[in-house]
């Protein structure tokens, strides 16, 4: 029985538009990967829905991406963007909405792959009420992300407590590296059934364009040493580490070092707060000429500005996976990381690239400028990122690894039918 062609799937991402462009508030690593996934377990004859919370009244409440994949919006509270801490209380509507759907459209989905704590939640309500089988993907663990932060949010305890039951009572929890599995077992329960499935990045659509051409495409000069970020404006993405090492570069006043910021900011909200924090560090350190802040860069520039950087800096202050790193690597591009979480899986030390205690300046500083100084040492590290990241980090490889779980569990539901709760 081939289940792939018969079944249809529900992806659940409350705060993670898959639709979404992104580099938008609350638009990043997540959104990626469930939109990614998504996509490619349609080519592999899925039937894929993925759910999110409708944030705006001119959103579409569904977005057709392929045949067999697309994106629908439940209302849950107002429709208007929410911060992802505030969201709990709507869960809810949530579930109500999901299940009007499944109603209306005379579908029950018998396999749920949340995304997220919140969505967690959402999943083990719908594992209750009709008994779908649940996979979950943290994408980030409050026993970890709290222990880096200075203030604590009030919804603390309740996502402790979700994270916990979902990985006692989920039939799968998907790890993406073995020290997010780890943390799980040291800082979560001993308890449930852990898979490891790394994310994914499209090795098709990075490492196409070389560096000069990339340079050129972009004006950069071809001599210009050129540090680049990644990612969303947030405290715990460390963008001040990386600021910070720059200045501290043996190259810094020289006038071909250039750092690029990319991410999108908006006004108003917690996004455009830190990057109105980073753009002032940059001042009063001298650094505004050197620094670029393009903003939000479209799907389509993203490849070449990975493509023309030197090195680029991954200084999160943790990182279940790291994304950005992969997407670096796979267009030959070395990477300085943070030497957590899942960048110490995806990133090899003194082979793909360096990585360096979380929030240490001299050890970025250090870091940064081995890679800057030696070119053809840069070269080996670009070729070995690109090899690493086909051999372990293609979408169509981790869409393969995910439906093969979703196909084991399902005919376990066949063979075991899971009781119902009225």
């Amino acid at each position: 029985m081939n289940l792939a062609t018969e079944e249809r799937i529900a992806l659940i991402s409350v705060h993670g538009d898959p639709a979404i462009e992104i580099g938008k508030e609350e638009a990043g690593g997540q959104n990626v990967y469930v939109r990614h996934v998504g996509e490619a377990l349609a080519e592999l004859g899925w039937q894929v829905d993925m759910f999110t919370r409708k944030v705006n009244i001119e959103q579409e409440d569904i977005v057709q991406h392929s045949p067999n994949c697309r994106t629908i919006r439940l209302k849950a509270g107002n429709v208007d963007f929410v911060p992802r801490d505030n969201i709990f209380g709507h869960l809810p509507e949530f579930v109500d909405n999901f299940v009007e759907f499944q109603k209306q459209n005379g579908i029950i989905y018998p396999l749920i792959h949340s995304n997220y704590w919140l969505s967690s939640w959402v999943g083990m309500q719908l594992k209750q009420k009709q008994g779908s089988q649940l996979v979950h993907t943290y994408h980030s663990l409050g026993a970890v992300k709290y222990n880096t932060v200075k203030t604590v949010p009030l919804i603390a305890s309740t996502r402790l407590g979700v994270e916990k039951q979902v990985l006692e009572i989920a039939e799968r929890i998907v790890a993406t590296s073995p020290q997010e599995k780890e943390h799980m077992r040291t800082l979560v329960s001993t308890k449930g059934n852990i898979d490891i499935i790394p994310c994914g990045t499209d090795i098709e659509r990075f490492g196409r364009v070389e560096r000069k051409a990339a340079r050129r495409e972009l004006g950069i000069d071809p001599e210009t040493k050129l540090v680049m970020y990644v990612g969303r404006f947030d405290p715990r993405k460390g963008i001040e580490t990386l600021v910070r090492a720059v200045r501290e570069s043996k190259l810094f006043g020289s006038k071909d070092l250039k750092l690029i910021i990319c991410g999108g900011s908006r006004p108003g909200h917690s996004d455009g707060d830190e990057r109105d924090r980073i753009e002032k560090i940059v001042g009063e350190l001298g650094m505004s000429q050197m620094t670029e802040f393009p903003g939000r860069i479209s799907q389509d520039d993203l490849p070449s500005y990975y493509a023309a950087a030197d090195v680029c800096v991954v200084p999160s202050h943790y990182e279940p996976f790291g994304l950005v790193a992969i997407e670096a690597m796979a267009s030959f591009t070395p990477v300085v990381a943070s030497d957590v979480g899942g960048l110490q899986f995806t990133v090899v030390n003194e082979e793909t690239g360096l990585l360096a205690p979380p929030q240490d300046v001299r050890g970025f500083a250090n870091a940064i400028d081995r890679i800057l100084s030696d070119a053809a040492w840069a070269e080996e590290l670009g070729q070995a990122a690109r090899k690493r990241v086909e051999n372990k980090f293609s979408w169509d490889g981790v869409a393969m690894q995910l439906g093969e779980l979703y196909t084991d569990l399902l005919r376990q539901s066949v063979e075991q039918p899971v009781a119902v709760s009225s």
